[in-house]
Protein backbone atom coordinates (compact mmCIF):
# COMPACT_ATOMS: atom_id res chain seq x y z
CA UNK A 1 0.00 0.00 0.00
CA UNK A 2 1.38 3.40 -0.96
CA UNK A 3 2.09 5.86 1.82
CA UNK A 4 0.52 9.29 1.29
CA UNK A 5 3.27 11.72 0.27
CA UNK A 6 2.28 14.09 3.06
CA UNK A 7 3.17 11.37 5.59
CA UNK A 8 6.72 10.95 4.28
CA UNK A 9 9.66 12.40 6.18
CA UNK A 10 12.00 14.83 4.44
CA UNK A 11 14.61 12.08 4.10
CA UNK A 12 12.04 9.71 2.56
CA UNK A 13 10.96 12.44 0.13
CA UNK A 14 14.57 13.03 -0.95
CA UNK A 15 15.10 9.28 -1.34
CA UNK A 16 11.88 8.94 -3.33
CA UNK A 17 12.94 11.80 -5.61
CA UNK A 18 16.36 10.21 -6.13
CA UNK A 19 14.69 6.98 -7.26
CA UNK A 20 12.22 8.72 -9.60
CA UNK A 21 14.08 7.80 -12.79
CA UNK A 22 14.32 4.15 -11.78
CA UNK A 23 10.67 3.94 -10.70
CA UNK A 24 9.70 5.17 -14.18
CA UNK A 25 11.63 2.34 -15.88
CA UNK A 26 9.36 -0.68 -16.56
CA UNK A 27 12.31 -3.05 -16.28
CA UNK A 28 12.91 -2.36 -12.60
CA UNK A 29 11.05 -4.22 -9.84
CA UNK A 30 10.01 -0.97 -8.13
CA UNK A 31 8.46 0.40 -11.35
CA UNK A 32 5.29 2.40 -10.80
CA UNK A 33 3.22 3.44 -13.79
CA UNK A 34 2.29 6.71 -12.11
CA UNK A 35 6.00 7.60 -11.94
CA UNK A 36 6.71 6.95 -15.63
CA UNK A 37 7.14 10.24 -17.50
CA UNK A 38 6.28 8.55 -20.79
CA UNK A 39 3.03 7.20 -19.36
CA UNK A 40 2.22 10.64 -17.97
CA UNK A 41 2.96 12.31 -21.32
CA UNK A 42 0.73 9.83 -23.19
CA UNK A 43 -2.00 10.14 -20.57
CA UNK A 44 -1.87 13.94 -20.74
CA UNK A 45 -1.84 14.00 -24.54
CA UNK A 46 -4.74 11.56 -24.63
CA UNK A 47 -6.79 13.68 -22.24
CA UNK A 48 -5.99 16.81 -24.24
CA UNK A 49 -7.01 15.05 -27.47
CA UNK A 50 -10.32 13.98 -25.87
CA UNK A 51 -11.05 17.52 -24.72
CA UNK A 52 -10.13 19.00 -28.08
CA UNK A 53 -12.06 16.34 -30.03
CA UNK A 54 -15.19 17.01 -27.98
CA UNK A 55 -14.90 20.75 -28.49
CA UNK A 56 -14.12 20.53 -32.22
CA UNK A 57 -16.74 17.90 -33.07
CA UNK A 58 -19.52 20.41 -32.54
CA UNK A 59 -18.32 22.27 -35.63
CA UNK A 60 -17.49 19.27 -37.81
CA UNK A 61 -13.74 19.26 -37.11
CA UNK A 62 -11.57 16.42 -35.79
CA UNK A 63 -8.19 16.51 -34.05
CA UNK A 64 -6.15 15.19 -36.99
CA UNK A 65 -7.69 17.77 -39.31
CA UNK A 66 -6.98 20.48 -36.74
CA UNK A 67 -3.34 19.38 -36.45
CA UNK A 68 -2.92 19.33 -40.22
CA UNK A 69 -4.46 22.78 -40.59
CA UNK A 70 -2.28 24.21 -37.82
CA UNK A 71 0.88 22.77 -39.39
CA UNK A 72 0.01 24.12 -42.85
CA UNK A 73 -0.94 27.44 -41.28
CA UNK A 74 2.63 27.72 -39.94
CA UNK A 75 4.48 26.33 -42.99
CA UNK A 76 2.80 26.69 -46.33
CA UNK A 77 3.09 24.88 -48.54
CA UNK A 78 3.81 21.66 -46.62
CA UNK A 79 3.98 18.24 -48.18
CA UNK A 80 1.63 15.55 -46.94
CA UNK A 81 4.64 13.61 -45.62
CA UNK A 82 5.90 16.67 -43.74
CA UNK A 83 2.48 17.12 -42.15
CA UNK A 84 2.39 13.43 -41.21
CA UNK A 85 5.87 13.66 -39.69
CA UNK A 86 5.10 16.83 -37.73
CA UNK A 87 1.85 15.39 -36.38
CA UNK A 88 3.35 11.92 -35.73
CA UNK A 89 0.70 10.34 -37.91
CA UNK A 90 0.98 7.56 -40.48
CA UNK A 91 1.34 8.89 -44.01
CA UNK A 92 -1.66 6.88 -45.25
CA UNK A 93 -3.83 8.34 -42.48
CA UNK A 94 -2.66 11.90 -43.12
CA UNK A 95 -3.26 11.45 -46.85
CA UNK A 96 -6.91 10.65 -46.12
CA UNK A 97 -7.16 13.60 -43.72
CA UNK A 98 -5.76 16.00 -46.31
CA UNK A 99 -8.13 14.64 -48.96
CA UNK A 100 -11.07 15.31 -46.59
CA UNK A 101 -9.78 18.84 -46.01
CA UNK A 102 -9.57 19.37 -49.77
CA UNK A 103 -13.20 18.23 -50.21
CA UNK A 104 -14.22 20.85 -47.62
CA UNK A 105 -12.21 23.44 -49.58
CA UNK A 106 -10.02 24.13 -46.53
CA UNK A 107 -6.81 23.22 -48.37
CA UNK A 108 -5.58 23.18 -51.95
CA UNK A 109 -3.41 20.29 -53.17
CA UNK A 110 -0.81 20.62 -55.89
CA UNK A 111 2.28 18.84 -57.15
CA UNK A 112 5.62 20.22 -55.99
CA UNK A 113 7.22 21.94 -59.00
CA UNK A 114 10.64 20.42 -58.29
CA UNK A 115 9.27 16.90 -57.72
CA UNK A 116 5.86 15.93 -59.08
CA UNK A 117 5.76 12.88 -56.76
CA UNK A 118 5.32 15.22 -53.78
CA UNK A 119 1.86 16.58 -52.97
CA UNK A 120 1.93 20.03 -51.43
CA UNK A 121 -0.82 21.38 -49.20
CA UNK A 122 -1.78 25.03 -48.85
CA UNK A 123 -4.56 26.64 -46.86
CA UNK A 124 -7.37 28.21 -48.83
CA UNK A 125 -8.94 31.45 -47.61
CA UNK A 126 -11.77 29.31 -46.20
CA UNK A 127 -9.20 27.13 -44.44
CA UNK A 128 -7.54 30.21 -42.91
CA UNK A 129 -10.92 31.37 -41.57
CA UNK A 130 -11.50 27.86 -40.19
CA UNK A 131 -8.14 27.95 -38.35
CA UNK A 132 -8.92 31.35 -36.88
CA UNK A 133 -12.40 30.25 -35.81
CA UNK A 134 -11.06 27.19 -33.96
CA UNK A 135 -8.06 28.84 -32.32
CA UNK A 136 -10.22 30.16 -29.51
CA UNK A 137 -11.55 26.67 -28.80
CA UNK A 138 -8.03 25.21 -28.63
CA UNK A 139 -6.86 28.25 -26.67
CA UNK A 140 -9.46 27.75 -23.96
CA UNK A 141 -8.34 24.15 -23.44
CA UNK A 142 -4.66 25.15 -23.45
CA UNK A 143 -5.19 27.90 -20.87
CA UNK A 144 -7.14 25.53 -18.63
CA UNK A 145 -4.39 22.93 -18.89
CA UNK A 146 -1.59 25.34 -17.96
CA UNK A 147 -3.49 27.79 -15.78
CA UNK A 148 -1.19 27.38 -12.77
CA UNK A 149 2.09 27.21 -14.72
CA UNK A 150 4.51 30.11 -15.01
CA UNK A 151 6.12 31.07 -18.30
CA UNK A 152 9.39 29.63 -17.02
CA UNK A 153 7.71 26.31 -16.18
CA UNK A 154 6.22 26.15 -19.68
CA UNK A 155 9.66 26.80 -21.20
CA UNK A 156 11.20 24.06 -19.02
CA UNK A 157 8.40 21.62 -19.86
CA UNK A 158 8.78 22.34 -23.58
CA UNK A 159 12.52 21.81 -23.35
CA UNK A 160 12.16 18.52 -21.48
CA UNK A 161 9.57 17.10 -23.86
CA UNK A 162 11.67 18.17 -26.86
CA UNK A 163 14.63 16.30 -25.35
CA UNK A 164 12.55 13.16 -24.81
CA UNK A 165 11.29 13.35 -28.39
CA UNK A 166 14.85 13.83 -29.71
CA UNK A 167 16.06 10.88 -27.61
CA UNK A 168 13.34 8.68 -29.06
CA UNK A 169 14.29 9.75 -32.60
CA UNK A 170 17.99 8.99 -32.00
CA UNK A 171 18.47 5.29 -32.58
Amino acid sequence: MAVPRSALTRREKVSRLADAKRRGDPEFPDFQLADSPLYLIVRTAGRYAQELENALNASGMDVLSWRALMIVNEVSPSSVSEIAEQSVTRLSTMTRVVQRLEKKNWVKLSKRPSDARVTEVQLTPLGKRCVERHRSTAGEIYRRAVRDFSAVEIAVLNGLTRRIFANLNAR
